[in-house]
C-alpha cells in the first residue's frame, strides 16, 4: 500500500469514528435552499448567511417566486452578506433560468447547474452532494488548503478542479461527500488558514507541512 493511500485510510479511519455524522453548516430544506444558501456563503460565512435566509427563504419559498422579484426586493433581503449587489444580480438571474430553461427544477447534474449564473463547480457540487446525494467533492479554500498540507493531493494540482480529481480518485464512493465535511471542518477549527492549531491537530502523523 503506497504512502498516499495510507494516508487515505488513515482520515477515513479517523473520521469515521469522531465525525461519523457532518452536515452542512447552511441552513436548508430543498435543492433550491441549499443552492440560494451556498450561492450567498461566497466568500461569507454560514452564519451570516444563515441570519438572513430565514426572511428570505419566507418571501421566495420557491425558485418560480424568486423569479418574479426584482433586484431590489432581493437585495433588501440579502445586504448584509458580502458582494451583496453581484449575488443578488446572479441569484435573480439563476432563478430565471431555472424556470426558463429547466422546468423549475434545480438541475442534477454539473453540467447544467454550472451553466446558472454565479454558480461554480464548487457551488454545484455542493448541490449534488448534499441536495441529491450523489458522490461529489466541492473543493472550497479549505478543502484545498488541508488537502496540500497533508499531501493527499500532488503539488501539482494547482487548481480546485484538479484537487477534485485526485481527492475523488482515492477517497471511495461512499465517502466522498463525507469526506467533503471532514476536511471543510478540519481547515476551518483547526488547519486554518495563517496559524493552524497544530497542538491539537490529530492528523500530524500524516501531514506534510515542515515545521
Amino acid at each position: 500500500m503506497s504512502k498516499i493511500k495510507d494516508k487515505y485510510h488513515f482520515i477515513i479511519d479517523y473520521f469515521s469514528k469522531v465525525q461519523p455524522d457532518v452536515a452542512s453548516e447552511l441552513n436548508y430544506s430543498s435543492a433550491y435552499e441549499l443552492l440560494v444558501a451556498t450561492m450567498l456563503a461566497a466568500q461569507c460565512t454560514d452564519k451570516r448567511v444563515n441570519m438572513v435566509t430565514p426572511a428570505l427563504f419566507a418571501a421566495y419559498p420557491t425558485v418560480s417566486d424568486l423569479a418574479k422579484a426584482t433586484e431590489e426586493e432581493i437585495l433588501s433581503y440579502v445586504k448584509s452578506v458580502s458582494y451583496p449587489n453581484s449575488k443578488t444580480r446572479h441569484l435573480l438571474q439563476m432563478a430565471q433560468m431555472v424556470v426558463r430553461d429547466f422546468g423549475g427544477k434545480i438541475p442534477c447534474n454539473i453540467d447544467d447547474l454550472t451553466k446558472l449564473p454565479g454558480v461554480g463547480r464548487k457551488t454545484a457540487n455542493v448541490v449534488l452532494a448534499f441536495a441529491y446525494e450523489q458522490a461529489a467533492m466541492p473543493v472550497d479554500t479549505h478543502v484545498f488548503r488541508v488537502s496540500h498540507r497533508l499531501g493527499l493531493v500532488a503539488d501539482t494540482a494547482k487548481t480546485p478542479e484538479a484537487v477534485e480529481k485526485e481527492l475523488v480518485k482515492y477517497f471511495p464512493t461512499e465517502y466522498i461527500s463525507r469526506a467533503h465535511h471532514w476536511l471543510l471542518l478540519h481547515g476551518r477549527y483547526v488547519c486554518t488558514a495563517r496559524k493552524p492549531h497544530c497542538e491539537k491537530c490529530a492528523l500530524m502523523r500524516i501531514c506534510d507541512v515542515k515545521r
